[in-house]
């Protein structure tokens, strides 16, 4: 059986950010939890999604793209998976 593209879960700290859904799109996001969940520990819908938009934003050549000009991010980014993205200061340094 094919897994998740999202793997299992790391342990992090986490910062709290209230948004708004529509009810077709949480209940995919319920059904997608509830697969994780089978398949490798129980996890809620709302611990999932933060690993969700890491994993996009990581898979999206546009914004990688963007942010290696500098038109991304001018600060050092630690990841869920406890990586630190650097990218680079105004004066072209980078940042670790």
């Amino acid at each position: 059986m094919p897994q998740l593209r999202l793997g299992p879960l790391p342990k992090v700290g986490l910062v709290r950010l209230t948004i708004t859904l529509s009810e077709p799109l949480k209940e995919e996001l319920d059904q997608y939890a509830a697969e994780h969940s089978r398949l490798y520990e129980p996890v809620e819908t709302t611990a999932l999604i933060p690993h969700m938009l890491e994993a996009f934003i990581r898979s999206d050549r546009g914004w990688r793209s963007r942010k290696a000009k500098g038109g991304g991010a001018s600060r050092r980014v630690p990841t869920l998976s406890g990586n630190a993205a650097t990218s680079r200061n105004s004066d072209g340094d980078n940042n670790a």
